[in-house]
């Protein structure tokens, strides 16, 4: 039960094949199995997910059509710890919250509460969110599914590793820039990083206020639109919301993908990128062709650009984010804070402070400008652009030591489109020779998650009778 896709569970649930409390026990039954090994969960709410699920057969049973009215009905989703949850420990991976505990739920938890949905739990992520990896973690790294001596990515790397290894049957993510797509490609899962606004942030514990985006980690693309429809909406408690109207998702997937104009930018094929990587990019693009897309070679701005100016954005919002956290209303003092998070503190500070902050943030800006402008004008040639998520496999355990730009240089393919606030989604084209997954990225304008969910499904039901697409995860 646990390893069916969203779509599948709901239908299983509405033929009563099984109840939401085995489809959740199912779920806590392999995350017991599997935790000992990957560490994807900072904590895990079995009492209060198995009383959801009581409660959701009870409206299942009394109700012909109530995954109508509630479409998460009875499903087991699991939760990133950076989004409030009223009554239910939330430390965004960091020691400073290691007893805090929300009086309150982020929009998107009560969103996914009122579709019905049952709360697992909170997932492992970089402390704060600083990092690509899972290893800034104060509660200890999480592992790879497919090779336990490999990272996950990050920084929803517990989100990503929980869906690949079947713990839930989705997971959501956040993203600053690249938190959903990178740890999506690296886990072999679906990730879907949504138009900054098209999703709230109440209640998110804030990075990069101006990047940071929820999102949907799924087995599937459909899995992703039917969350999107639920989560995606304007928000009065979030004032960057959009008020544009939220559409059926996942009722419009079947749009062909013929004549669709494809933008492939070499700039995106970096130097140093893996060699495994490359060439299933390239046969995917090829696959698109044969179903009738034109591939266009486009110029995009160096995304190594994109490197410097997000790391000035983010540290200087970081700077600002984390002031707050005082030890004096909640949590726990200055002290406890990670080495990572003090070093984008007084980068971050260092930027703002006067005399610097026309050199530095007022400067990244104008650059974000630029960028912004330069997607503007490629989709005047294209409707999509493909590219390579990350330019390497999953990284073994500890790449991270010693590293301090590691997120920002792992990040490097997606940096650019979080900066300019673009619908873009991770979809996986198949493994490396020692089994590990590779990941391809679709990137669309602001608001097209539409077409880029489409064009996503229509890729992964071309191909869904590939050999690749019938591994598991040996755990």
């Amino acid at each position: 039960m646990n390893k069916l896709t969203l779509q599948k569970a709901k239908e299983s649930l509405k033929n009563k094949d099984f109840s939401a409390v085995d489809l959740t026990k199912a779920c806590l039954l392999q995350m017991k199995k599997t935790e000992p090994k990957l560490n994807a969960f900072v904590t895990v709410t079995e009492n209060q997910a198995l009383e959801q699920a009581r409660k959701a057969d009870v409206e299942l049973a009394s109700q012909g059509d109530a995954l109508e009215a509630k479409p998460l009905l009875g499903i087991p989703i699991a939760i990133k710890d950076n989004f409030s949850t009223l009554g239910i420990r939330t430390t965004a991976s960091s020691k400073v919250l290691d007893d805090y505990i929300p009086p309150y739920d982020a929009t998107v938890v009560k969103k996914l509460k009122d579709a019905g949905a049952v709360i697992l739990g909170k997932t492992n992520m970089d402390a704060w969110a600083h990092g690509s990896s899972t290893e800034t973690s104060d509660y200890g790294a999480t592992k790879n599914p497919w090779d336990t001596n490999h990272l996950p990515g990050g920084s929803s790397g517990g989100s990503a590793a929980s869906v690949a290894a079947n713990q839930c049957i989705a997971a959501i993510g956040s993203e600053t820039a690249g938190s959903i797509r990178q740890p999506a490609s690296w886990c072999g899962v679906t990730g879907l990083k949504p138009t900054y606004g098209r999703v709230s942030r109440y209640g998110v514990i804030a990075m990069g206020s101006s990047l940071d985006s929820p999102g949907p980690i799924t087995k599937t693309v459909e899995d992703s639109a039917l969350i999107l429809e639920v989560l995606a909406g304007i928000d009065e408690k979030d004032a960057t919301t959009s008020p544009k109207e939220v559409l059926e998702y996942s009722k419009h997937l079947d749009k062909d993908v013929k004549d669709l104009k494809i933008g492939i930018s070499s700039d995106y094929f970096i130097k140093g990128i893996d060699k495994e990587v490359e060439e299933l990019i390239k046969t995917a693009i090829k696959k698109f062709e044969s179903l009738g897309a034109k591939i266009e070679n486009i110029k995009l701005f160096d995304p190594k650009y994109a490197i410097d100016v997000y790391t000035i954005i983010q540290r200087s919002e970081v700077s600002s984010n984390l002031a707050r956290y005082d030890g004096i209303r909640y949590g726990k003092d200055r002290e406890s804070f990670a080495e990572e998070a003090k070093r984008r503190i007084m980068f971050g500070t260092y930027a703002l402070s006067s005399g610097y902050y026309d050199q530095y943030y007022n400067k990244a800006q104008q650059v974000r400008t630029v960028i912004i402008k330069d997607f503007e004008k490629a989709f005047e040639k294209v409707d999509i652009i493909i590219a390579p998520t990350s330019p390497s496999l999953a990284l073994p355990v500890g790449a991270t030591k010693d590293t301090s730009m590691f997120g920002e240089i792992a990040d490097v393919l997606v940096e650019p489109s979080s900066i300019a606030g673009l619908a873009g989604i991770n979809i996986p084209v198949g493994f490396s020779k020692s089994g590990l997954p590779i990941g391809m990225q679709i990137i669309g304008p602001q608001f097209s998650e539409q077409l880029v969910l489409a064009s996503a499904h229509q890729y992964e039901i071309n191909t869904q009778n590939e050999n690749w697409r019938k591994l598991t995860p040996d755990l």
